[in-house]
């Protein structure tokens, strides 16, 4: 797991320093992200994209379990009123079903998902709003302290707008 840094750069070249520095201090880039307000110019910076800007993974865990639940209900009534093979009550579909639901709900919730802010960043909206540029560096645990020393001593400008303590991997 890693640890989510948020920062608040005042304009692009101060972005642009702190990547350059967060780079020299050999934080991978996949890790470093730059999200502002729509228009803003991000020219030179690694942009967040809907992993770390929409409610996707949200919205699609949720979507997976709602479609799990229904469709294990649906496979247990049918199952149970409709069996297919015999007079035996068929269970084996309640899990099929199950699966299946939880896939078409999981798609589906994604793409509404998609589309909607993420809830962690709308306090950062204000700021982004006025033109200032969001920074989100995820490193490691063991490495959250010395970067956000870097970033506190190389980048007086910029405010330090908290962490999240858990990241997966994939965002």
């Amino acid at each position: 797991m890693r640890r989510r840094i948020y920062w608040l750069m005042p304009d692009l070249a101060s972005a642009r320093r702190a990547m350059h520095d967060l780079v020299q201090a050999r934080v991978e880039l996949a890790h470093i992200h730059f999200a502002a307000s729509e228009g803003t110019d991000m020219a030179g910076l690694h942009a967040a994209n809907v992993w770390q800007t929409s409610d996707l993974v949200h919205a699609a865990k949720t979507g997976w379990v709602v479609g799990s639940a229904c469709g294990m209900v649906v496979g247990l009534v049918a199952g149970l009123a409709f069996p297919v093979m015999g007079d035996e009550p068929e269970s084996e579909l309640a899990v099929v079903l199950g699966v299946l639901g939880g896939a078409i709900g999981a798609w589906s919730a994604s793409m509404i998902g998609i589309s909607i802010p993420s809830p962690g960043l709308q306090r950062f909206e204000g700021a982004m709003a006025k033109g200032w540029i969001l920074l989100m560096v995820d490193p490691p645990r063991p490495r959250a302290r010395e970067i956000e020393t870097l970033l506190r001593t190389a980048h007086p400008e910029a405010l330090f707008e908290g962490e999240a303590p858990q990241v997966p991997a994939f965002r």
